[in-house]
């Protein structure tokens, strides 16, 4: 029977295995490989930073131009806009008790050299700045002051005309358009706020809103007189900066500044008239010395104002009207209460000519009409439509 032995001993003939042999081959390897991926990570570690360095500066140069550039231009437009920009200070006259007069300042604002000819200059400022004046003196940004005469005045619109001698001024405000603004669009007002102290002051702001519509209560007897179309803006207009300049970034004149309009302990909130607005009114100040408009003798809204629910339910308007103004009140013996019209009636059209907010209204009144012209209005009264033909009186 055969039998297996594990204890066999072994071949002493048989050669023994070199395992030093792979040691060796794989540090030499190894070695290999350090060697060439060590610089070849170095490198490319190098190559990041001096990209990421790179794109850095770049950055920052960018950052740097964006900057320069945007701070370059504002110093530019105030540059060329602060000279045309005046100083304006109310003067009454007041006897004492010796019944001596005396000479008093009755308060400070602020104007626009808008035109110059051969012998005068122009300014334009607020109604209310010079309003009981006897005496005006104009502060130039040089501090030289003129006198200056009051050719004309106009309490609906807040603006009067002032008129010195040219002889010490050389440059007038370019006149731009605030017919095209957008919201959001860059600004800038300068003007005297809290007085002469702080002459030719310059905030920066945007375009708020455009063609807004503020009620003003002349009389003080909680009813509104006048609608005015205002630009809203959030650059900073205080007391000194009425009739100041709002300028857009071509360092044209875009508005007249008016703190009057200005909502008391609201920030961030300022109002300036409209220069395509005021330009006319402006012109008929400097040539006639007052503004004679056209008179319907309502009280009235835009039709927006009114929630759409009421629209329906108060109103009693078709589906089909999209815009118009509706009358709050009627004034008795106006020209409205002669030719029929009565409150809560809604006008839409002027002479076939659509009406969808108080400022279409105006626009073709102020623009379009003269005192005494008929006019064909058409409304609304219950959802039913009418016409009716009214004569344009004056507005006193």
């Amino acid at each position: 029977m055969g039998y297996y032995n594990q204890n066999y001993p072994p071949n002493p003939h048989r050669k023994k295995g070199n395992s030093w042999v792979p040691l060796v081959l794989g540090i030499v390897i190894g070695a290999l490989l350090v060697s060439i991926a060590v610089p070849r990570f170095l490198e490319m570690s190098e190559q990041a930073k001096t990209r990421s360095a790179r794109n850095n500066s770049n950055d920052i140069n960018t950052q740097e131009v964006v900057s320069l550039d945007v701070s370059t231009r504002i110093t530019e437009v105030v540059e060329v806009v602060t000279p045309t920009v005046v100083g304006i200070t109310n003067i009454v006259h007041r006897a004492d008790f010796l019944e001596q007069q005396q000479e008093s300042e009755a308060g400070t604002g602020s104007g626009v050299i808008y035109k110059k000819d051969n012998r005068y200059a122009y300014i334009v400022t607020n109604h209310h700045v010079i309003e009981g004046a006897d005496e005006i003196e104009v502060l130039l940004s040089d501090d030289t002051v003129l006198e200056a005469r009051l050719l004309g005045t106009d309490l609906f619109s807040d603006l009067a005309v002032l008129r010195v001698d040219g002889g010490a001024i050389d440059r007038t405000i370019e006149l731009g358009s605030s017919e095209n603004l957008k919201v959001g669009e860059p600004v800038i007002a300068i003007g005297n706020p809290l007085g002469h102290m702080f002459s030719g002051s310059v905030t920066q702001g945007i375009i708020s809103g455009t063609q807004r519509t503020i009620p003003q209560d002349f009389n003080l007897d909680g009813r509104a007189d006048w609608q005015a179309e205002v630009i809203q803006t959030d650059a900073a207009i205080n007391p000194g900066n009425s009739g100041g300049a709002l300028i857009n970034m071509d360092a044209q004149l875009i508005g007249i500044n008016s703190m009057k309009i200005n909502q008391e302990a609201v920030e961030g909130i300022g109002f300036s008239i409209p220069v395509d607005s005021a330009w006319p009114i402006i012109d008929e100040l400097e040539k006639t010395g007052e503004v004679k408009r056209p008179y319907i003798g309502v009280e009235i809204y835009s039709l927006e104002e009114v929630p759409r629910l009421e629209w329906d339910e108060t109103l009693n308007l078709p589906k089909d009207i999209e815009g118009g103004v509706y009358v709050w009140s009627v004034e008795p013996l106006s020209p409205a209460d002669k030719a029929g019209l009565d409150r809560l009636d809604v006008i839409t059209h002027l002479d076939d000519k659509q009406i969808m907010n108080m400022i279409d209204l105006r626009k073709i009144l102020y623009q379009e009409k003269d005192i005494g012209d008929e006019v064909e209005i058409t409304y609304y009264r219950d959802g039913e439509r009418r016409t009716t033909t009214i004569v344009l009186g004056v507005q006193r």
